[in-house]
């Protein structure tokens, strides 16, 4: 299980992007009392993503991104249109659609309606 990803966002993005992970059902929490200055939490199901605010954040990757099983694709992807988030159809490699969307701090987001399982199409 993989538990957390750090993603640098502006600070001034932070907010937009926990309303943005809510959406892929993921709650806010509190980070430990050390990290609470620095850092903001959102999990969902024991996986965490961590926000870490840097005035010069990186460069979101061109491929690089985060994956995650949708609690419910079709109204996630309903909720990601109603909110102008502009999505990629992904290549169906799994018998399972897939959309690629940014989160506002840029960073590309896999939203998946299955996790990939053989047999593979076309095997």
């Amino acid at each position: 299980m993989l538990q957390h990803v750090t993603l640098e966002v502006a600070p001034d993005k932070v907010r937009d992007c926990v309303a943005f992970w809510a959406l892929l059902g993921f709650d806010e929490m509190d980070p430990p009392p050390l990290l609470r200055d620095r850092f903001t939490w959102v999990q969902r199901e024991g996986t965490q993503i961590h926000f870490v605010p840097t005035d010069d954040p990186t460069q979101p990757a061109r491929e690089g991104h985060v994956a995650i099983v949708a609690p419910d694709y079709q109204d996630v992807l309903r909720a990601m249109a109603e909110r102008d988030v502009p999505m990629r159809e992904g290549t169906n490699a799994w018998n399972a659609p897939r959309t690629f969307v940014r989160d506002p701090a840029g960073h590309q987001v896999e939203i998946m309606s299955a996790p990939p399982h053989p047999p593979w199409p076309g095997e």
